[in-house]
């Protein structure tokens, strides 16, 4: 029961704050001629956006798990973006605000891909979700339509300060969630699959 009536109350802001971007903090804003959409050769790309003005005072962070240990990837506000350039393979991520939640990714040399960050209800203040973009279908249509409305950032020392002092509690978040996430099977974990790439970039530069 507490359960609902703080989801219907969380509901209710949601859509009294629709339109609010989020505030910046520990990232930079980054400069359009130096963080492209275009990966460099040999690599693939993520672009992480956060589209929704929901729970905008909350910040959401991103993880890659590599070697069972949360790497920071950036924080993302409502209404930005990120991009974050990888080797080509299988990856792991991960998002956090007040639980962790991941997704599952394998990616191809010189490839865009992207992952919506969606937020959630919870106890006392937002969660998160990572959700691939496949193609053809209409989520595919609003990223070409208008990524480029949300704001570029990129990590700065300052992220990586937030990280280390932080990461007590993220690495507790990983370890606590991970093994739920699991359980939930293959079917109901998030996998943002190779061929979901976008077939032209240099529209959202």
């Amino acid at each position: 029961m507490k359960k609902i009536i703080y989801s219907t109350l969380f509901l209710t802001l949601i859509l009294s704050l629709n339109g609010c971007s989020g505030k910046v903090r520990n990232m930079n804003i980054a400069p359009k001629e130096k963080i492209t959409m275009t990966p460099s050769k040999g690599k693939a790309k993520i672009i992480f956006i956060r589209p929704s003005s929901v729970a905008f005072s909350v910040q959401s962070s991103i993880f890659e798990i590599k070697n069972k240990e949360p790497v920071v990837v950036g924080i993302v506000p409502a209404k930005k973006r990120i991009v974050y350039e990888v080797d080509p393979g299988k990856h792991l991520f991960m998002v956090l605000g007040e639980s962790a939640d991941f997704m599952k990714a394998e990616l191809l040399a010189d490839k865009t891909y992207v992952a919506f960050i969606t937020p959630r209800a919870g106890w006392i203040k937002a969660r998160f979700s990572l959700e691939p973009i496949y193609k053809n279908t209409r989520r595919w249509v609003d990223v070409s339509y208008d990524i480029e409305r949300y704001q570029l950032l990129e990590t700065s020392p300052a992220t990586l300060k937030w990280a280390e002092k932080n990461s007590r509690s993220i690495k507790g978040k990983y370890r606590g969630y991970y093994t739920k996430w699991l359980k939930k099977g293959n079917e109901s974990q998030p996998f943002l699959t190779k061929l979901d790439f976008l077939s032209k970039t240099e529209e959202f530069l």
